[in-house]
């Protein structure tokens, strides 16, 4: 019967021996599914603090480039105007003139500088005006009534040089069929950029032609 009993309590301690160890086993699993949990929750708990740490670095660099930006711009500003005004002159006030209880005040005469007389002196007289060139022809102040002549068929004469001969007088081919030596040497000093061409196209010949009907 005794031997019975001692089986059975062999038995029994077998079976609280593996009960131990699966508590231990099970401990184990839910102990370190938790130590794990919590190192995840403080992971995330230091990247988020991390990261608002780094939201406020970049937020104070981006004031701090600000103010560098407006510290450079107004002493640029300064800089500038300083450059513009350039260096402040002082004028010392006038030193008081004492004057005499009584004593009349008379008014100085004022001196010319040597400067401005020596100029006056020696500022060199105007310069005599060219003597005129040849003598004017007769002029015209408007055609007449017969109207004005086409004084391009004199050769070399185009529209801008008959402008030029009626704003001189000269509308009519005997006019300039009739110039001396003289009168074309007036005229050929007064064609502004076209001087010498009396001259050099013999207007007054081809002038004696086309009035005689050529």
């Amino acid at each position: 019967m005794f031997q019975g009993w001692g089986f059975l309590l062999s038995e029994i301690w077998v079976l609280i021996a593996l009960a131990g160890l699966l508590g231990l086993f099970v401990g184990w699993l839910v102990w370190g599914r938790r130590e794990v949990v919590v190192g995840s929750d403080d992971a995330d708990t230091t990247a988020e603090r991390l990261r608002g740490e780094l939201t406020a670095c970049q937020a104070q660099a981006r004031q701090t480039a600000d103010k560098l930006a407006r510290v450079e711009r107004e002493l640029t500003e300064a800089r500038e105007a300083a450059e513009r005004s350039g260096p402040a002159i002082i004028t010392p006030p006038p030193a008081p003139v004492a004057q005499t209880e009584g004593a009349e005040t008379e008014v100085a005469e004022p001196e010319v500088a040597a400067g401005v007389a020596e100029a006056v002196i020696a500022s060199p007289e105007p310069d005599a005006e060219p003597e005129a060139v040849g003598s004017k022809p007769l002029t015209l102040e408007a055609p007449r009534a017969e109207g004005a002549d086409d004084l391009k068929r004199i050769k070399g004469v185009g529209p801008k040089l008959e402008g030029l001969l009626n704003r001189l007088g000269f509308w009519h081919f005997d006019q300039i069929a009739t110039w001396t030596d003289t009168e074309i040497a007036w005229v050929d000093e007064n064609l502004a950029s076209f001087k010498g061409r009396v001259t050099r196209d013999d207007w007054v010949t081809q002038a004696k032609a086309l009035r005689d009907g050529g």
